[in-house]
């Protein structure tokens, strides 16, 4: 399938309201239609690729992803297969005819197709639901990327029956008021001359076949309530409120039809001593001022293990020291963020006689004598270099 820019393949800006999407995919639709170019190619992977810029671009969540990440976005989905139409095929896209076009294809009326059913006999295809779950990750799960093995319950297919809702195969028999079609044509007389329309058979609601012995155990559902242990691959980089997505995870679909999507809501899990701050990392360290005066080496936790830093003698409270590529990994790439250790003097409250007769010897020393304007930058002018 085409990586062209979803938008110029509908032919709008970036800027376009879901109407305006809207009326260009219908425009796109209906001129490329398989139906109207019977054994065109050409126009049928321009219909394909029109279908998989309109399933992402009319989807609010799926549109944010492609603004921000492009085709690149595959690589946030959980299962990799990200959004673009690589898994749609003609029952997903027929799909879509109902929110473009009230309720059914256009071309069931003129070019007798069927927009919600397949090629193979004219059977309906019926979607399964979308289910969403939340999955808690840890900073450094986060930071890692972490695959997780998640049990969902949800519908699905009937062992018994093997998701086809017949307690056997003598159990099902050709629609008698569509004929296996599923759908029942009807001619009218207009101005115009005949005009063809088609709808879904009412008897069979679109499958083509009925059922006179349905499976004891869903009940000709052809799916039940169950529990699925998925495998969940969550990308290094992730965040709070972000969405992943798992084609065909969700919800089975009765009688066989194309299963939901399972959409994963992403949840950080608080760090103890760790802050994260978009894919920066910061941690308040405090030391004594002695340390602070004549300097000392420290160990510091990171989200990769303890590492030793150097503090110059002199460190100021408020001082910002930078790891570099400590922090956390933007979502499908190779930067890194920082970990900002900021440095905090502490002061001991309770003193024994002599701490406090040292003290006191070394309180009228000069070099005891804080002169912030002249010797120390304020703390806003230190953070301003620092971003600098």
């Amino acid at each position: 399938m085409s990586k062209r820019d979803y938008y110029d393949v509908l032919g709008v800006a970036k800027g376009a309201d879901a109407d305006e999407i809207k009326k260009a995919y219908r425009k796109m639709a209906i001129k490329y239609h398989p139906d109207k170019n019977e054994g065109d190619k050409a126009a049928e992977d321009k219909f394909k690729e029109a279908a998989e810029a309109y399933e992402v671009l009319s989807n609010p969540e799926k549109r944010q992803r492609y603004d921000q990440f492009g085709h690149s976005a595959n690589a946030h989905s959980a299962n990799g297969g990200g959004f673009g139409g690589g898994g749609m095929d003609m029952n997903d896209i027929f799909s879509q005819f109902g929110d473009i076009f009230g309720g059914g294809s256009p071309f069931e009326g003129f070019f007798g197709g069927g927009g919600r059913q397949s090629s193979g006999g004219g059977r309906r295809v019926q979607r399964g639901s979308n289910l969403r779950i939340k999955v808690r990750l840890t900073l450094e799960e986060i930071a890692n990327g972490a695959e997780k093995k998640i049990k969902v319950n949800k519908q699905i297919v009937c062992k018994t029956c093997d998701g086809t809702g017949a307690k056997d195969k003598a159990s099902f028999q050709t629609c008698k008021t569509c004929g296996g079609q599923g759908a029942v044509r009807r001619v009218t007389n207009t101005i115009l001359g005949q005009m063809q329309t088609t709808s879904t058979c009412p008897t069979c609601n679109g499958e083509g076949s009925t059922i006179t012995s349905k499976c004891t155990v869903c009940h000709g559902d052809g799916v039940v309530r169950g529990e699925e242990t998925i495998s969940i691959n969550i990308p290094a980089g992730v965040s709070e409120g972000m969405q992943l997505s798992m084609s065909g995870k969700g919800n089975s679909a009765p009688r066989g039809g194309v299963p939901g999507d399972l959409i994963i809501l992403i949840e950080e899990i608080p760090h103890e001593t760790l802050k994260r701050d978009g894919n920066n990392v910061i941690y308040d360290l405090h030391v004594n001022f002695v340390d602070a005066t004549l300097g000392t080496s420290v160990e510091v936790p990171t989200i990769d293990g303890k590492v030793k830093i150097k503090l110059d003698p002199g460190t100021q409270s408020g001082k910002i020291l930078r790891l570099k590529s400590k922090g956390v990994p933007e979502v499908n790439s190779y930067r890194r963020g920082d970990q900002l250790v900021h440095i905090n003097i502490w002061t001991p409250k309770a003193l024994s006689r002599e701490e406090r007769e040292l003290l006191e010897k070394l309180q009228s020393s000069p070099n005891f004598k804080p002169n912030p304007g002249k010797n120390e930058k304020s703390f806003f002018e230190r953070m301003k270099e620092y971003f600098e």
